[in-house]
């Protein structure tokens, strides 16, 4: 069935360019505290059990706008600010999509490679609940706008999965509950309501706690690196539903599956899962029988515990929008979204690994988020950049991109996590730790010097030029003035030289200790190691 036009208006409104960003945020993680489930084993394996798990993922889309109306998405504005006629169902509005949330849908369908619908429809789905004003919700039901894609993950144990996207859809966010503000009572608050969503459904091939974290770990990255989603965790931003069952291994038919309800941190996805496995085998071999419901995860006690009864599609009533025409996607919109698209995580990755020599975990570091492995090309094109011969300009293309991510994935990520800033805000920039960098491979300071030069950029004191020439940081590499402070210090130790002389080798960092606390630290280690070794010997 195709809904009729309805009203003339345009088809599609653009969002609104004044209406202030999403903030970005990092991901965050919902405190809780770890242990043992009550009265449930944590077991590596399931004995003859195989779970089957898919997941329907919620990712907030990056529009300043909502899906139908022009209210503001900015989050954390006072209650019911940010809540238009529209959002509200007043009599006589109709809503019009926002065209920047379809063609964030169409980004991710090319980027696990759906199928595109040329022609989709958005639905009513019917429920109640105080939150939702209009008594359904606008999603898309029997034609979303993507379907039949796949995305490859790595799970933590080595292996690499293929997952199914059985489809991608848009719809709205419904408003918030809030019963704990108010005495016997609970207030509404719309401003999430209308608030666009893109619910990416998986097939039910997942079959551990891990894997289901392994694919929402990937989709949480995929979607931050098309720009689509902040993946903020903490807002709501990027949260998901999980379908779990169990079935004896071997069997084909799924058994009658749970759904966990609204969880929005990897760790307790992981716990919640592994809980209600084990619930539901529990409950099989006791007799029982597994009643298809809605449940919620307990962070405090670490247990699922039963919401609602489960609905089917039946229940829900859908029907396409009447007010709402059919999304019309042609051939040269793709065409226009394709041609921006980005390199994705995957194949940034293989490319580090065969073209830079990187290894594996680094290359898998660096392209955790595209502000990161951004960095790191804007870092390597600088070093690339200096003049041939001057420090690291100088080593090979493969050791200059191991220099550089050493230092990213290093230095740079330890000072970011203690500041809490991202890297879009490091104060330190590609062009200025380059310069660094080439200092440290051109032999003006030593490798331990260039960390505490290094900090000093951090807090704001100047480029590393600006800062080893106002500290006196430039390497020692004078033949004579090592060789005199060595001289020095042999005649200051004679036991340990003797000693040396017997055969005692480990003695020789004692010597570089003292020779780099002589020259306070500004010796050249390669050309004081071999000068020690030369004066060393008997």
């Amino acid at each position: 069935m195709t809904p009729s036009p309805g009203p003339s208006r345009p088809s599609m409104a653009s969002e609104d360019p004044s209406r202030p960003s999403m903030a970005s945020g990092a991901l965050g993680l919902l405190p809780g505290a770890l242990g043992l489930l009550p009265g449930v084993s944590h077991l590596t394996s399931h004995g003859s059990w195989q779970p089957v798990i898919g997941l329907e993922i919620h990712a907030q889309l990056s529009c300043s706008s909502k899906l139908f109306s022009g209210a503001s998405t900015t989050y954390g504005a006072e209650p019911n600010t940010h809540a238009s006629v529209i959002d509200v169902a007043l009599p006589g509005t109709l809503p019009v999509p926002n065209r920047a949330a379809l063609d964030k849908a169409i980004r991710f369908g090319l980027a696990v490679g759906a199928q595109i619908a040329p022609h989709s429809v958005f639905a009513r789905k019917n429920y109640f609940y105080p939150d939702l004003p209009k008594g359904y919700q606008i999603s898309q039901y029997e034609r979303p706008v993507v379907s039949a894609g796949r995305l490859s993950v790595r799970v933590d144990d080595g292996r690499t999965i293929e997952v199914e996207i059985q489809r991608a859809h848009l719809e709205e966010d419904a408003g918030k509950s809030v019963h704990d503000a108010f005495h016997a009572a609970t207030g509404i608050d719309l401003n999430r309501s209308g608030t666009p969503l893109l619910e990416i459904v998986s097939a039910p091939v997942l079959h551990s706690p891990a894997e289901a974290v392994a694919y929402l770990r990937t989709v949480h990255t995929l979607v931050r690196w098309l720009g689509i989603c902040d993946g903020n965790m903490q807002e709501g931003s990027f949260r998901c539903d999980a379908n779990v069952s169990v079935r004896r291994s071997g069997e084909t038919k799924l058994g009658t599956r749970a759904e966990i309800k609204n969880v929005n941190s990897f760790r307790f996805v992981e716990k919640a899962i592994e809980y209600e496995i084990e619930r539901q085998i529990r409950a099989l071999e006791n007799g029982e029988s597994i009643v298809q419901e809605t449940r919620l995860y307990d962070a405090a006690h670490h247990r699922t515990r039963p919401m609602r009864s489960k609905e089917d599609a039946d229940d829900y009533r859908y029907f396409p929008d009447p007010d709402l025409p059919p999304l019309v996607v042609a051939a040269a919109d793709i065409a226009a979204i394709r041609a921006t698209m980005p390199e994705l995580p995957a194949e940034r990755r293989a490319r580090y690994q065969a073209e830079l020599g990187l290894p594996e975990g680094d290359a898998e570091q660096l392209c955790v988020d595209r502000a990161t492995a951004d960095f790191f090309e804007a870092l390597l094109a600088a070093l690339k950049g200096a003049a041939p011969g001057s420090g690291a300009a100088g080593a090979s293309p493969h050791g200059q991109a191991k220099i550089a991510a050493n230092w990213v994935l290093g230095e740079l990520a330890a000072a970011q996590n203690e500041a809490a800033l991202p890297i879009e805000a490091a104060r330190v920039t590609p062009a200025q730790l380059a310069q660094l960098l080439l200092r440290v491979g051109d032999g003006t300071i030593s490798g331990k010097i260039a960390k505490d030069v290094f900090a000093a950029m951090w807090r704001g004191e100047g480029d590393a030029d600006t800062i080893i020439a106002a500290r006196g940081l430039r390497q020692i590499s004078d033949s004579s003035a090592l060789e005199a402070a060595i001289d020095a210090i042999l005649a200051e130790f004679p036991k340990p030289l003797a000693d040396y002389r017997a055969g005692n080798d480990k003695l020789l960092q004692f010597f570089v200790g003292q020779a780099m606390k002589r020259t306070k630290g500004q010796a050249n280690p390669q050309q004081l190691n071999a000068l020690l070794r030369e004066k060393l010997a008997p």
